[in-house]
């Protein structure tokens, strides 16, 4: 029975890369997946790319695509062994909700990539359905700068200094955020 999947963690963790991985290793065995992306991060531009130098096109979701429809019509087609959706966290819940649909009723694996919180320790709405619903629920582990694992994700102004406040979205890298163990992140904010 398929499943729906999300493997979670903060930034600089190896999401990307593992999906790109999982990508790889389906096409190897001569099975076909579909891979999905975030409209919102502009930085891939249609392509799922990892910080190590990975990377595959991608097709891309806004708020307002249907997953059920186009990810059937795709598998109608030519049938999918797997689809694998890169930075989850900003899917909809009722994107989810079709993931899981496809699971359960096209028999097809779901692989979720994505952060569990935003910069202020909060759920993104992608990343909360994904907790409540999903099969399988995976950490990866990130690595804060003192050994301990990273859970938080601190935004840093142009000067490295912690951002408290904003919009829950702004898309960055290495540049805006740091991956933190959580007593780091509240000293950080603190500070």
């Amino acid at each position: 029975m398929a499943k729906l999947y999300f493997y979670y963690a903060s930034m600089n963790a190896g999401k990307s890369s593992t999906l790109l991985q999982a990508d790889f290793n389906y096409r190897e065995r001569g099975m076909r997946t579909m891979v999905w992306s975030a409209r919102l991060d502009t930085r891939g531009e249609g392509m799922v790319r990892s910080r190590i130098g990975l990377e595959a096109d991608a097709h891309l979701y806004d708020p307002e695509t249907d997953l059920w429809q186009a990810i059937r019509a795709a598998h109608d087609l030519q049938p999918l062994d797997c689809v694998l959706i890169d930075e989850a966290q900003f899917l909809t819940r009722d994107q989810v909700w079709q993931c899981a649909r496809l699971a359960d009723e096209a028999g097809m694996p779901v692989v979720c990539y994505g952060l569990r919180t935003d910069f202020q320790g909060e759920l993104f709405p992608g990343s909360a359905a994904l907790l409540g619903i999903a099969d399988k629920l995976v950490e990866l582990k990130g690595v804060c700068h003192c050994g301990r694992k990273a859970t938080m994700n601190l935004r840093v102004d142009e000067t490295g200094h912690a951002v408290s406040a904003g919009e829950q979205t702004e898309i960055g890298g290495n540049e805006r955020y740091v991956a933190l163990c959580r007593k780091h992140f509240t000293s950080a904010l603190a500070g």
